[in-house]
């Protein structure tokens, strides 16, 4: 067969056919319908089903999302656009209109609208103080110091007040830090960290206050006169430009009223004609809606103007009449009887009322009037003390003007507590997980029913306990702030399950980890700090963000306790007359700016899980 060629032998080639190209069939994007959508009969009915199911749900929300009512002024107006367009019925489509009415309330809540760029600056910063963490190897090293400053700057930026305040706070920072490096350079870093925390409790709850009401009481004297005659001149124009702007909002909203009653009145009604009127008045109803808001800004600051002028003048005889009323409370105090001496509260003496009416007490009437005047005397020194230091403090002011708790609402207050309470429950929740590892049985004891008591409680629970109980638990005349108090509650909460889930990545380390630890010569916080914990932590990431998102969802249910989060003001909004009937339009605007910072956090998990990757493969 050796002489056997093609010439000879047909079914015996020598040459290779050249390749051709598969069938159309089979490559691109018919191969790829072919191989998963449609291989079997079976699954060729489970697409065709799918198909039909997706085109009927997109037949009825697309032409609902894109809805010309963007310029609506109220839900009526909506469905008169609507109906122009010859579309009726419960999916005729989205009133917009409230979402362009009500965006900005949904974002700050009742925050002074003169000082919008407060919060956005705030956030603003917290991307620049969050990026050499979150992205080290882009950003310069150096700016690691302004991230440990946003934390003192955050508050001052929100809720205002003089300069010196935050400088007081980093103040206090520096004794403590100092503080720490010169005792634990004598003795052992944890009697420095004790002494530190130490000297941070004592600055800041007693050496704080006392210095700041001490620079407000000097700088307010230097500045009374000056800022008494700038009050008057604030007192004395205010009221001709609040009439001035209010002849203007009359003028304009008359003059856009008109308009559209004439387009609704004329004897053939074109409904294109009405729904083109709408869009022509949308910029006279937007100068009308900021005129409105100025007016609002100027009264209210010709309302503090007034109260803070009035109080200026009588603060020389406020802090005249302190002796004599400390003099009479004093006497009143010391003046009480036996029976009702040990009993020195409102409550104390609505329980003792209620006492001697059921069990008969004999306590004779003028003692139980003595301890109310007593209580009522108590009373007044306080009032007249705090505001002598209100008036100071706000004569004194250079800085920022001061916002109340109660005007923070919408996405703001959202993201002031969820990421205060993210920032703080990482590392609360690593030490609470080596806690929990410690071989110290009292540690180890504090750890696990901490962690098990706060697992074992709803949130919303928590948060009630922080509205209604816990200013039970403090001083007498304690003011504390309820933000603040959700945000501890909040943050417990989280840090708590941050600790589990640390705790799954600590269990997760391979014994040899610890051993090769060991073997170095590290004490316990170098092994846990060089070794151990950047270990830990990268194998906790998706749990960690996990976590994270969960607690800035858990959010919106502080407006159980009468906080206006997006939520709560969502329905506020509802309760207006004229959006009386809207919900998914607000629902979903609120769910895609929760969706947009949920799902950032998602991504930046998985980022962050690539860069760290250093399995072999």
């Amino acid at each position: 067969m050796s002489g056997t060629h093609a010439e000879t032998v047909r079914y015996v080639r020598d040459t290779m056919l050249p390749e051709q190209a598969p069938p159309a069939t089979e490559v691109g994007a018919v191969g790829w319908l072919r191989e998963n959508l449609f291989s079997g009969w079976f699954n060729t009915v489970v697409t065709l089903a799918s198909l039909a199911f997706i085109y009927l749900v997109l037949s009825i929300i697309l032409p609902w999302t894109f809805s010309p009512t963007w310029n609506a002024a109220s839900l009526n107006e909506c469905r008169d656009i609507l109906a122009a367009m010859g579309r009726d019925g419960h999916f005729a489509g989205a009133c917009w209109g409230v979402i362009n009415d009500r965006w900005v309330q949904l974002l700050f809540g009742f925050y002074p609208s003169e000082i919008y760029w407060r919060p956005v600056a705030a956030l603003v910063l917290l991307g620049v103080a969050l990026a050499p963490v979150l992205f080290s190897e882009y950003v310069p090293r150096k700016l690691i110091w302004f991230s440990a400053l946003y934390p003192v700057l955050m508050p001052w930026l929100l809720w205002g007040g003089a300069i010196w305040a935050p400088l007081l706070v980093i103040a206090g920072l520096g004794l403590a830090y100092a503080g720490f490096r010169l005792i634990a350079a004598r003795s052992t870093p944890a009697l420095g960290l004790i002494g530190a925390v130490a000297i941070a409790l004592v600055w800041f709850l007693w050496g704080l206050g006392a210095i700041n009401d001490g620079i407000n009481r000097a700088i307010g004297e230097m500045r009374k006169e000056a800022r008494i005659a700038q009050l008057e001149q604030t007192v004395a124009a205010l009221p001709d430009r609040l009439a001035q702007l209010e002849e203007q909002i009359d003028a304009t909203s008359a003059q856009v009223t008109e308009t559209l009653a004439a387009a609704k009145e004329a004897e053939d009604p074109d409904p294109q004609v009405y729904v083109d009127l709408l869009n022509e008045v949308a910029p006279a109803r937007a100068e009308v809606k900021t005129m409105r808001r100025e007016f609002s800004n100027l009264r209210n600051e010709l309302s503090e103007a007034e109260t803070l002028l009035q109080q200026a003048r009588d603060l020389a005889g406020l802090r005249a009449s302190l002796p004599e009323l400390r003099e009479t409370y004093r006497q009143l105090r010391e003046s009480l009887p036996d029976t009702v001496s040990h009993v020195f509260t409102e409550d104390g003496i609505t329980v003792l009322e209620s006492r001697i009416r059921e069990e008969g007490l004999d306590i004779p009437p003028e003692d139980v009037d003595a301890l109310e005047a007593s209580l009522d005397a108590s009373q007044e020194v306080q009032s007249t003390e705090l505001a002598v230091e209100q008036t100071y403090a706000e004569l004194a002011r250079i800085g920022l003007k001061p916002v109340e708790s109660r005007k923070f609402g919408g996405f703001m207050l959202s993201l002031t507590i969820g990421v205060v309470a993210i920032a703080i429950s990482l590392p609360l929740g690593v030490v609470l997980a080596l806690g929990r590892q410690s071989d110290l049985l009292i540690v180890k004891g504090l750890c696990v029913g901490f962690i098990e008591f706060i697992r074992g409680v709803p949130l919303i629970t928590l948060l009630f306990v922080a509205s209604t109980l816990l200013n039970i638990f403090m001083p007498p005349g304690t003011d504390f702030d309820i933000i603040l108090r959700v945000i501890i509650m909040a943050t417990l909460f989280a840090s708590a399950y941050m600790a589990e889930v640390i705790r799954g990545g600590l269990a997760a380390l391979p014994t040899g980890q610890y051993e090769g630890a060991d073997s170095l010569g590290l004490d316990y916080w170098q092994a846990q700090r060089l070794i151990i914990m950047p270990q830990a932590l990268k194998i906790s990431i998706p749990g960690i963000v996990s976590t994270f998102i969960g607690l800035f969802k858990d959010t919106t249910l502080v407006s159980i306790i009468g906080l206006l989060d997006p939520l709560g003001l969502s329905n506020a909004i509802r309760a207006d007359s004229d959006w009386n009937g809207i919900v998914w339009e607000l629902y979903g605007f609120i769910a895609l700016l929760f969706f947009i910072f949920c799902f950032g956090m998602s991504r930046y998990s998985m980022y962050l899980e690539r860069k760290l990757q250093t399995g072999h493969r």
